[in-house]
């Protein structure tokens, strides 16, 4: 449990850096390059129109093409 933790905290301070604001664009290199890992999140959401967004805690992303991610924030 700990380990999938540490995987989670590391993801989220990843997609923190990323996107400061709202919303930001970046690609399937830099997450990599950080060490982001697509194995571990929190929450999958489902837009009306079908797109589908995985989460770590309020920090959420979606592949836009096979190199580009839209990383965006939840308000809570």
């Amino acid at each position: 449990m700990r380990t999938v933790n540490n995987k989670l905290r590391k993801n989220y301070r990843i997609l923190v850096e990323i996107n400061p604001d709202k919303t930001q664009i970046t690609t399937l290199t830099n997450l990599l390059n950080k060490g982001f890992d697509f194995e571990f999140f929190t929450s999958v959401l489902q837009t009306k129109d079908g797109k589908i967004y995985n989460f770590i805690y309020d920090q959420g992303y979606m592949p836009l093409d096979s190199r580009k991610y839209i990383i965006v924030r939840k308000d809570i």
